[in-house]
């Protein structure tokens, strides 16, 4: 079992839910991401997302695309990410780790090289926005052969037909868009995803992680209740984008913290 699912088997154990956080590699500046990863742990974080900085991006709103530019501007790419994975595994060899991001930059290492040079990082899982089930199944492949879960979106719109679709390849767990938009552009609809995710249990035995339009702690303890994870994005690189670098980590950490204790309470 890989360590995202043994994440959520010892989560379900003790009748909690997974806290999952999102920051841009290199954002504000490379130095800062392994500090920031560890803070997002010691903040109550079960699995961390880790976005890689890329030009054209098509899911992300504003804010997430302004992580990405301030990275790319400090050159920060596919391989500097893996590079930051490496070091966050010298000191934590148990939090999963998640790569977020887009084909371009795998497609340059090429699958196998991304796939060896991932996994011997200490990376965890791996979600390509724009790698569709329909299309996916040789480099899905190989992530399993590497030991890596490939995570899949699944949104509002998705038709049945290709909810199982995503089912038969996915692994470690489901990522649920709650919203039609992009990451960070609107107030989550909570009646909807209620609605959605008994049909998306009924075709998976994975996990259900609910992400985009979570902005608080309330909201948080709201999806909680009826997902297995909650992701947040967009409010934690808001932080970052305002803070200074000597309250940069206090104030991640406070922030992941409160949303922690919500979803305890």
């Amino acid at each position: 079992m890989s360590r995202i699912g043994q994440t959520f088997t010892h989560l379900k154990a003790q009748g909690r839910k997974a806290l999952i956080p999102f920051i841009t590699a290199g954002d504000p500046a490379p130095e800062n991401t392994v500090p920031l990863m560890h803070a997002l742990v010691e903040g109550g974080a079960d699995i961390l997302e880790l976005g890689v900085p890329f030009s054209d991006p098509m899911a992300d709103g504003p804010t997430i695309q302004r992580a990405s530019e301030r990275a790319l501007k400090h050159g920060v790419g596919l391989r500097d990410v893996l590079g930051m994975v490496s070091e966050f595994r010298k000191t934590n060899a148990t939090t999963p780790v998640v790569l977020m991001g887009y084909a371009n930059p795998i497609e340059a290492m090429t699958w196998d090289g991304f796939c060896a040079a991932a996994s011997a990082a200490g990376v965890d899982g791996v979600l390509t926005v724009d790698y569709p089930p329909e299309e996916s199944g040789e480099f899905a492949a190989k992530c399993a052969g590497a030991g890596l879960d490939n995570i899949y979106l699944l949104a509002p719109t998705t038709p049945a037909v290709r909810v199982d679709a995503v089912a038969r390849h996915a692994r470690g767990f489901i990522y649920y868009v709650s919203l039609k938009g992009v990451t960070g552009a609107a107030t989550i609809d909570m009646s909807e995803v209620a609605a959605r995710l008994p049909a998306i249990r009924a075709a998976t035995g994975l996990p259900v992680g609910v992400g985009f339009g979570i902005r608080d702690a309330a909201t948080a303890r709201q999806v909680a209740e009826v997902a297995d994870a909650v992701v947040i994005g967009s409010r934690i690189v808001q932080e970052i984008e305002q803070s200074t670098p000597e309250t940069l980590l206090a104030n991640v950490k406070t922030f992941v913290a409160g949303v922690r204790a919500a979803l305890d309470n």
